[in-house]
């Protein structure tokens, strides 16, 4: 990969988008992993005002720092960017009082906290006249749908949804994002364990990518165990997921039944 050539064309694309959008720039959650400083680093690059938000819920406190050291580290670089620092623990909170006991399973509770996040990118969008940048990369969003649908996949456009999670990586020391970021393990920030994503799925980001590549292996092929195990849950994954990718379904009526 061409890694500044990419760089490059992606700055291009985002400030194409925003102009033809007429808005005035882009609001991205900062998370302090290596996808959302990737994605609010590119848009920076437009020159047009970024609006990084830091918006915890119970966050680790390794996380949190993270994403602090980086809001601060765009903040240094560009004059454009000016971040902002919304704990939404207190929200949370007021959801769990609120919700019947019965329906707060950890899977729910992980999504509720990612849509919290999705009104909040988006009322200070609509605010200040500006874009809700994803920040979803090629195997969340299309290989395992790896991401809450309506939370952090309820955006205005993906920068990087065509890259692998090593390309992100890639991108992001060309770009200088800081070590700490480069090196932590991917997690979505959504548990109070800090689970990794690779716990939660069963494969690293690695095996992944390798199996996007091979998913249509026949059944029978002299694979290694392990890469047939890999397999099975990159499918597993992608089927079980296919509604986060695929339109929302329409459904047309016959003339006949309309008029009939």
């Amino acid at each position: 990969m061409n890694t500044e050539k990419v760089i490059d064309y992606i700055v291009e694309w985002l400030d194409n988008y925003c102009e033809q959008s007429g808005l005035q720039g882009f609001v991205v959650g900062v998370s302090g992993g290596i996808d959302s400083a990737v994605t609010s680093t590119l848009c920076a690059r437009t020159g047009r005002k970024v609006l990084p938000l830091n918006m915890p819920i119970y966050q680790d406190k390794d996380q949190l720092g993270r994403s602090g050291r980086h809001i601060a580290w765009l903040e240094k670089s560009f004059n454009n960017v000016l971040g902002a620092h919304i704990d939404l623990s207190s929200v949370f909170q007021a959801l769990e009082r609120s919700f019947p006991r019965e329906i707060q399973d950890g899977l729910t509770m992980a999504n509720t906290r990612s849509r919290l996040r999705m009104v909040t990118l988006y009322a200070f969008a609509t605010h200040h006249r500006m874009l809700v940048a994803g920040t979803g990369n090629k195997v969340e969003d299309f290989g395992v749908g790896f991401y809450t649908k309506y939370g952090d996949g309820g955006v205005d456009m993906s920068p990087i949804a065509d890259l692998m999670k090593s390309e992100v990586y890639t991108i992001g020391s060309t770009l200088g994002i800081i070590q700490d970021i480069l090196k932590a393990p991917p997690t979505d920030g959504l548990w109070e364990d800090n689970r990794t994503d690779e716990s939660q799925i069963g494969a690293s980001y690695e095996e992944l990518e390798w199996a996007m590549q091979h998913v249509d292996e026949p059944a029978d092929n002299e694979l290694p165990p392990r890469q047939h195990e890999v397999l099975s849950i990159y499918r597993k994954f992608h089927q079980a997921n296919r509604h986060k990718m695929d339109p929302i379904p329409v459904l047309k009526i016959p003339d006949k039944i309309k008029s009939g």
